[in-house]
């Protein structure tokens, strides 16, 4: 019997993160409880194997050297959530934006709550940068890693961003 579904887990500055895969896309980057994480499914085969560049690309981004990731993608959501993670994966490194920003981007400026549930879904964090939205005032506002590993990766990006 083949699987198609893979995982692995890499130590990082914010804890081990899970990644999953159907064997050809990533389909999801978790934190450790981290709210909407999936169970693995049962037939899941751990494969470090599997995820060598994004392992590779995710180390570099910890180390500073790596701003813009390229990986084959697959997330799992609706049309809409999918329109509003695309239009994440435009905010540049280093910069933020408002749910509102965000939503009116999408062209659908009275949707700021729906983008932000819809950004709260977002299964693959990090590579597409969810932790980059903000609340209209600037605050951090909800993030499914929690708000310490949000302010964290801003920070890290701010910084990197000055050099």
């Amino acid at each position: 019997m083949s699987t198609s579904a893979y995982h692995s887990n890499l130590p990082s500055p914010l804890g081990v993160l899970m990644l999953t895969s159907d064997g050809n896309a990533l389909t999801g980057l978790y934190m450790e409880n981290q709210k909407h994480r999936p169970e693995l499914p049962v037939h899941s085969v751990q494969d470090d194997s599997r995820f060598t560049a994004v392992r590779q690309q995710l180390m570099a981004y910890f180390a500073g050297e790596l701003q813009t990731f390229d990986v084959c993608l697959d997330a799992a959501g609706t049309a809409f959530q999918q329109r509003v993670w695309q239009a994440l994966t435009a905010i540049p490194f280093g910069a933020t934006e408002s749910y509102g920003g965000l939503a009116a981007r999408l062209g659908k400026p009275s949707a700021s709550r729906a983008v932000g549930l819809a950004n709260g879904r977002n299964p693959i964090g990090i590579i597409v940068p969810c932790h980059r939205v903000l609340g209209a005032s600037g605050a951090l506002t909800g993030y499914g890693g929690g708000l310490a590993r949000k302010q964290w990766l801003l920070a890290h990006e701010r910084t990197q961003s000055d050099r």
